[in-house]
């Protein structure tokens, strides 16, 4: 599968990676790395960056590179790098940009972000609007689904798996939405 790989989805599956295992060596990284609410005095502004790429455990960092991996070329090689590139990083800080709005109108006060979630929705949802009819096959149960319909599929997934409060939900839908938005922009200006 490696192979297959586009060059930016690659290199952000490497660097995600570096980042992981740097994360087990010193622990105390991942501090630094994740997005706190902006209501403590721990956030800084380039976490809004930062968090992507630091995760909280094998399973985390698992799910969100093979998402990467499977959709992340077909819409790199579809846009070419520098618009994917440009389209992962958007998304995945507008999804830290709409939990922090969240978290400030839900009044929330603690907690901290990390993980790729909100850029690999965003891919998703990039993924579901530009090829809405194209059929991939889901691992679990082992069915054809057009892309339109596995971003639902997902989106719901993720609202019912976990309950904990553990999940950001809100920036896996910031996520999605500002992945909409982009697409919705650049159908209307052409680009």
């Amino acid at each position: 599968m490696f192979a297959r790989l586009t060059p930016v989805v690659k290199n952000l599956i490497l660097i995600t990676g570096a980042v992981f295992v740097i994360q087990m060596l010193f622990p105390t990284i991942g501090y630094y790395l994740s997005l706190y609410n902006i209501n403590t005095p721990y956030f800084q502004p380039y976490q809004l960056f930062t968090y992507m790429f630091a995760h909280g455990g094998v399973m985390h960092i698992l799910f969100n590179m093979i998402a990467l991996a499977f959709i992340g070329p077909i819409l790199e090689a579809y846009w070419g790098p520098k618009k994917f590139l440009a389209f992962y990083l958007i998304a995945g800080i507008g999804a830290a940009a709409f939990n922090i709005g969240i978290d400030l109108l839900m009044g929330a006060e603690a907690g901290r972000m990390l993980g790729a979630s909100g850029a690999i929705y965003g891919i998703l949802m990039g993924f579901g609007v530009t090829f809405p009819n194209m059929e991939v096959m889901l691992l679990i149960p082992p069915i054809p689904i057009k892309a339109k319909y596995l971003i639902f599929v997902i989106g719901g997934m993720t609202l019912l798996m976990d309950r904990s409060g553990n999940i950001a939900h809100f920036a896996h839908l910031g996520g999605a939405v500002v992945g909409y938005l982009i697409i919705l922009y650049w159908r209307a200006t052409g680009k």
